[in-house]
């Protein structure tokens, strides 16, 4: 278990080190492609390029800091990782994929949202599938009916006219 103490060994944080070069990286794919956009010559001082290039410099202060506390040991140590909900998360997903185009969004989503409760310890498969089915069909009838977007339908979602 971690105090939440600084980490003070000697070597950089390599975890650490590898998020602080994500986020430059994006950074760079947002700067590179904003300069890629064509505008109108009335648009071009103060148009819809300045909020990309903002949220690229936020990033790379981020990737800065993020870098330069990696190098100083600043991070609180980690726990070791639970491999065991992370599969439960990850068969959730998995079976959300797969189910998408047959069972419908609600089926689907229900079983994801069973597997990630189970993931966190919360009750049964058998309690968690209808109660999670029953938020996802009314995330799907919001959505479908309410604002008439297109969300994959299933047994349940036909039963509705």
């Amino acid at each position: 278990m971690s105090s939440g103490a600084p980490n003070l060994s000697r070597r950089p944080d390599g975890a650490a080190l590898v998020i602080a070069v994500i986020l430059a990286g994006i950074a760079a794919i947002i700067i590179w492609q904003t300069s890629q956009m064509r505008l109108p010559p009335i648009q071009a001082r103060v148009g819809p390029t300045v909020f990309p290039y903002a949220i690229a410099g936020g990033m790379l202060l981020l990737s800065v800091g993020t870098a330069v506390s990696a190098m100083r040991g600043g991070f609180p140590a980690r726990d070791n990782d639970n491999y065991v909900p992370i599969a439960w998360i990850i068969g959730g997903l998995v079976a959300q994929i797969l189910l998408l185009s047959t069972a419908g969004f609600s089926i689907a989503t229900g079983i994801l949202f069973a597997f990630t409760a189970k993931a966190f310890g919360r009750g049964p498969l058998w309690q968690t599938i209808p109660i999670g089915v029953v938020f996802a069909f009314i995330v799907w009838f919001a959505f479908a009916k309410g604002l008439q977007l297109s969300l994959p339908a299933g047994f349940l979602e036909r039963l509705i006219p």
